[in-house]
């Protein structure tokens, strides 16, 4: 596929200009501030975001990566819309506050094309211990832009998938198919919901952000037949099959969802379905190793099968939090020892061995699903992943050819926006404040002035 690019500087200039523009009006501080040369060069600036296993790896850091190499680490850990914003602000002006940020296959291409990222490509090479093979492929390919250079080393790779309580579904004589249509769970949803005291059908996002109500939404568009833009940009967010597939997601939610749905996220669901809220949950495949940690309330009561499809043989996004250099970094050595431990082989054992083999930040190396110790802890959910993932297709994700990759969102700089805006109507429509037709209405105008840009 190759991206249609009329005006494309133009485009590419804006964006970074608009983002400019918010580092100004923002200001130059900020938590963990500091530039990237302060406190010398045994000091690295990471810039991450809250998921679980972030914060794990800041808590093992010390004793280990700056015990082993003299090099501390400045954490900001930001929840996932936040750090968004602060490294988009960052990159685009070559700040240089911080060295190392979790981006993903999202931002690499978009960065990379604009300069923002230090290639990786020698440092992987040369450092043999790392094992860049060892990366699933899927995963490579992601993080490499058009010029052929690797642009980041994944902290760990997902698809998506459903979760479901097995205890809950015998007993109330339930079965989950072993490759569900949307349909067959909408049903399950319902006979599910009330199960247990406070227990509801189903999680799904609806909080308003790219990567959070549009990602599980617009894999729900794929596999129902819709499209955000045809292949010669035409936006098609208020056709047929987008509306369907919309007002589908709106309505399972307020029927059989989660309380405050509008505002729950994949914290939100992770939490819900720990705590045994939910008898279902369709998101990221990283959640299993949450749900199966040890003194986890529900360890052992999950089963996980593909995301559900309709008219596609797979619907599951590909997705990678990644760590990304910046270019401006005055670090760059340091910045590798670190992204290079951190995405190790090594750092999945001390995880294994500190916290448990369930917790590994997994999907990303091949090796991992060879591991005895790892298959032990994850064998309920360790297949699933790593199929999920090599059937992902980022290319060709629905049921027509698209202008731009990506599964879970359009591979192009104006996504950002686009797809906040949008997300923020659907989750009103999730609210109660409007209608579907509505939101998608005031979404298919947004997406067309985008849509002239590239024809």
């Amino acid at each position: 596929m190759t991206l249609k690019r009329r005006h494309h500087g133009k485009r590419i200039s804006a964006v970074a200009a608009t983002a400019a523009l918010v580092v100004l009006a923002a200001g130059c501080g900020g938590a963990g501030g500091g530039s990237s040369s302060s406190g010398g060069n045994g000091t690295l600036n990471v810039l991450m975001v809250n998921n679980p296993q972030m914060v794990e790896l800041q808590k093992l850091t010390a004793d280990h990566f700056t015990k082993d190499t003299g090099i501390r680490v400045n954490f900001t850990v930001l929840p996932e819309n936040d750090v968004r914003d602060k490294i988009s602000q960052d990159f685009s002006n070559q700040a240089g506050q911080y060295d190392v940020a979790t981006i993903s296959n999202y931002e690499v291409p978009i960065y990379a094309r604009n300069g923002w990222l230090h290639s990786l490509d020698t440092y992987a090479a040369e450092d043999t211990a790392f094992d860049q093979n060892d990366i699933l492929a899927p995963l490579r390919q992601s993080l490499t832009a058009e010029d052929g250079r690797l642009y980041g080393q994944p902290f760990y790779g997902e698809s998506s998938f459903l979760m479901y309580r097995k205890d809950v579904f015998a007993a109330k004589g339930l079965t989950m198919p072993d490759k569900p249509t949307w349909q067959q769970v909408a049903d399950l949803a319902a006979k599910a919901d009330g199960a247990e005291k406070g227990m509801k059908g189903i999680c799904l996002r609806g909080m308003p952000g790219w990567g959070e109500v549009m990602a599980p939404l617009t894999t729900v568009v794929n596999t129902m037949g819709g499209t955000w833009f045809t292949e010669d940009w035409e936006a098609r967010l208020d056709s047929p099959e987008f509306t369907k597939a919309t007002k589908f997601y709106v309505d399972l939610v307020r029927e059989h969802g989660e309380a405050g749905a509008a505002q729950s996220g994949y914290a939100e669901c992770l939490n819900n379905m720990t705590q045994g809220k939910t008898a279902m949950w369709y998101d990221a495949t990283a959640g299993a190793g949450s749900l199966e940690a040890a003194g986890s309330p529900v360890k052992g009561k999950i089963g996980y099968v593909p995301a559900p499809v309709e008219k596609t043989d797979s619907s599951g996004w590909l997705y990678t939090w990644a760590w990304g250099m910046q270019k401006a970094s005055t670090k760059a050595d340091n910045a590798w020892k670190f992204i290079s431990w951190a995405s190790s082989k090594e750092y999945e054992e001390l995880v294994g061995k500190q916290i448990g083999w369930a917790n590994v930040p997994a999907g990303k190396r091949a090796s991992t699903y060879s591991n005895p110790e790892y298959l032990k802890a994850a064998g309920a959910f360790a297949d699933v992943t790593k199929r999920a993932i090599a059937e992902a297709d980022p290319k060709n994700p629905g049921t027509q050819p698209r202008p731009a990759p990506g599964i879970q969102f359009v591979g192009i700089p104006e996504f950002t926006d686009l797809g906040t805006r949008v997300s923020q109507e659907i989750s009103s429509a999730i609210a109660g404040r409007q209608s579907v037709e509505a939101a998608l209405k005031k979404s298919q105008s947004l997406a067309e002035k985008v849509a002239e840009e590239y024809r």
